[in-house]
């Protein structure tokens, strides 16, 4: 049984959400106004916290800062409608531990709880983890990803990591790491978004007891824990100025100075920094500085959107059903015709992180070995009907070149991939055909 707080302002759809986790042997508490919530977080123990996104006083956006902000880990759900899926991406980054579609689903709302209340006690291992659980595409641009990687792993220079979130960041971090020649010394991974201005410096280099009201006992820091490996800080840009001082300072000089203490410590470990923003940016704006930017953009590593990376996408599909089916104890073998075409269509504002959610959400509601159309979210199948042409001609040459790409995949696996005669019913020749579909990595 878990303590669970609702934040909903719908208060028929809150007293639905309560019966149903009430009848799955949870304890719930309804509130509907962000102000309420704060109170009810900072004097009772919740076990995870279910958000609305839009309410009446703000976003579950401030909820997930204040719960930064207090230093605690309950992990937090946000609801979202499908208008708001790249809000609801948003949130991963700032700390939510997933997020949930409206109209939510029964099955998929009992195994996120499932999954958030799992991680929390330590009792299962997220995917990034374990390498077995990822798979290498084998488009061109994953081919000069990994070229890259292979390049810079064994040296020991800094590395920024820049891509879109869902990318897998901190999976290439851990690559660079096991490619490295510090491989049998510690990884440690930072989620500087997760910290607040207060913890940073203390996370980042440990305090002494007594150095500021709390500190009850002396800290290790995480450069010190990671002496000899590597230290990943996800979401750099995120840092305070003051914390960017001394966080140069122990790059410039190998050593830290714990809160505190005037004693200084010497560390020995490679830097790997990772941002859904351009740090550049950020120093021309004055938010990040110079001197620390170019201590840590030694090497610069861009991994590409999931849209970009042509026929990868598919291979990730296969690779995630595999992945479902051992983590849900199902058998499902392969994605319906119908249903990979929308998926291929898609644009992906999540990246991996939602393709892996959405496989994941299709293999438990099949209860077959195929998966099927109905088993896709209402929202993706919505955001797909908008980028749809209006024009529903199979004539090539009347459909805008944005959509090319997905009717040329569309029709390739309606004739299940007779190039002779999806040219034809494309109103194209085959060089043509041939040309568009290496254009846009279609295999």
């Amino acid at each position: 049984m878990a303590r669970i707080l609702i934040l909903e302002d719908d208060t028929t759809f809150a007293q639905l959400l309560e019966g149903f986790l009430i009848k799955n042997k949870h304890e719930v508490t309804l509130v509907t106004h962000i102000r309420q919530s704060f109170k009810l977080i900072e004097h009772q123990e919740f076990d995870l916290l279910l958000i609305d996104y839009r309410l009446p006083d703000g976003t579950g956006f401030e909820v997930l800062t204040h719960i930064r902000d207090l230093g605690l880990s309950i992990p937090i759900i946000i609801m979202t409608s499908f208008n708001d899926v790249r809000t609801a991406v948003k949130s991963i980054q700032l700390g939510a531990f997933d997020y949930i579609t409206k109209p939510v689903n029964p099955d998929e709302l009992l195994m996120v709880i499932k999954n958030s209340l799992l991680k929390k006690e330590g009792k299962i291992k997220e995917q990034k983890d374990t390498g077995t659980d990822f798979i290498k595409g084998k488009s061109a641009i994953a081919d000069k990803l990994y070229e890259h990687i292979n390049l810079v792993a064994p040296t020991d220079m800094s590395v920024i990591i820049q891509g879109e979130s869902g990318t897998g960041k901190e999976y290439a971090a851990r690559t660079l790491h096991k490619q490295s020649k510090r491989a049998n010394k510690p990884f440690i991974a930072i989620d500087c978004g997760a910290l607040s201005k207060d913890l940073a410096a203390s996370e980042l280099f440990g305090h002494i007891k007594g150095a500021f009201t709390g500190a009850l006992n002396d800290k290790k820091g995480q450069f010190e824990a990671a002496d000899g490996g590597t230290l990943f800080l996800d979401e750099v840009g995120n840092l305070s100025y003051e914390v960017q001082i001394k966080l140069l300072r122990a790059l410039q000089e190998r050593v830290i100075q714990p809160l505190g203490s005037t004693k200084q410590i010497p560390v020995n470990v490679r830097i790997i920094t990772a941002t859904n923003d351009d740090l550049a940016n950020s120093m021309q704006q004055g938010e990040f500085r110079e001197d620390l930017y170019h201590r840590l953009n030694e090497f610069k590593i861009q991994l590409p959107a999931l849209r970009d990376r042509g026929s990868d996408l598919e291979l990730f599909i296969n690779h995630f059903i595999q992945l479902s089916n051992r983590a849900l104890d199902r058998n499902v073998e392969r994605i319906s015709s119908d249903a990979k075409a929308l998926l291929l269509q898609y644009d992906w504002p999540g990246n991996l992180r939602e393709l892996s959610n959405v496989i994941k959400r299709m293999v438990l509601l099949s209860t077959g070995e195929v998966a099927q159309v109905e088993a896709l979210p209402d929202e993706m199948m919505i955001s797909i009907n908008q980028q749809l042409p209006k024009n529903s001609s199979s004539d090539l040459k009347a459909v805008n070149e944005s959509n090319e790409k997905a009717l040329i995949t569309e029709t390739l696996i309606k004739v299940k991939h007779n190039k002779s005669k999806a040219a034809k019913l494309l109103n194209i020749d085959r060089k043509t055909l041939y040309s568009k579909m290496e254009r846009y990595g279609i295999e």
